[in-house]
C-alpha cells in the first residue's frame, strides 16, 4: 500500500514535468500535498500496529525522521521529488572519486569535493563552469562582501557583465 501511495505521487510528477516552477508548486499543493499528508497519517497508524522491531517499522521511522526533507518538493516547484537527476549528473564524479585518494590530505580531498560539487551544480543551473569559477574567484579576490556570498551560488549567479548592464 505504501508503494501504491508513493507511485501516485510519481504519476502526478510525470504529468507536471517540464512545467514552470510556479505551475509545479500549484499542482503539488492541490494534488500531492493531500496524498503526502495521508501517507504521513497512514505511516503513523501502521507504526502503532506493528512490531517496533520489524523492518517495516524501521523503514517507517526512517522516513518520518526525514519527513521535512522528503516533502520539501511540495513547497518549491524547482525541487524534484527525488534526487535521481542529481545522482545521474554526479555519477562521473562518483566514478572518479578514487582521484580524491591522491589529493594529498583529507583537507585536499574536501576541497576537491567542494569544487566538484560547484562544477556539477553550475552545470545543473546552465552555467558554464570554467567561466563561473573564474568570475566568482575574481569577485572574491576583489572584495565581494561575505554577507552577500549567496549571490555567487550557481542557482543565483549572474555574470559580472550582466550585472554591469542592469
Amino acid at each position: 500500500e505504501a508503494l501504491a501511495r508513493i507511485a501516485e505521487l510519481y504519476r502526478i510528477e510525470g504529468g507536471i514535468h517540464g512545467r514552470s516552477a510556479d505551475e509545479r508548486r500549484a499542482e503539488r499543493q492541490a494534488r500531492s500535498r493531500p496524498l503526502v499528508e495521508a501517507l504521513d497519517t497512514w505511516f503513523r497508524a501502521r507504526l502503532a500496529e506493528i512490531s517496533q522491531k520489524s523492518r517495516f517499522a524501521e523503514a517507517i521511522r526512517y522516513a518520518l525522521s526525514r519527513w521535512e526533507g522528503l516533502t520539501c518538493f511540495l513547497d518549491d516547484g524547482r525541487v524534484e521529488i527525488d534526487s535521481n537527476f542529481v545522482e545521474r549528473s554526479i555519477r562521473p564524479i562518483a566514478l572518479n572519486r578514487k582521484n580524491a585518494l591522491f589529493a594529498g590530505s583529507d583537507g585536499g580531498a574536501g576541497h576537491w569535493a567542494a569544487i566538484a560539487s560547484l562544477i556539477e551544480t553550475a552545470k545543473l543551473n546552465s552555467v558554464e563552469p570554467h567561466a563561473y569559477l573564474t568570475d566568482v574567484m575574481t569577485r572574491i579576490v576583489n572584495g565581494h562582501p561575505q554577507s552577500r556570498i549567496g549571490e555567487l551560488l550557481p542557482w543565483a549567479y549572474a555574470p559580472a557583465a550582466l550585472k554591469d548592464v542592469a
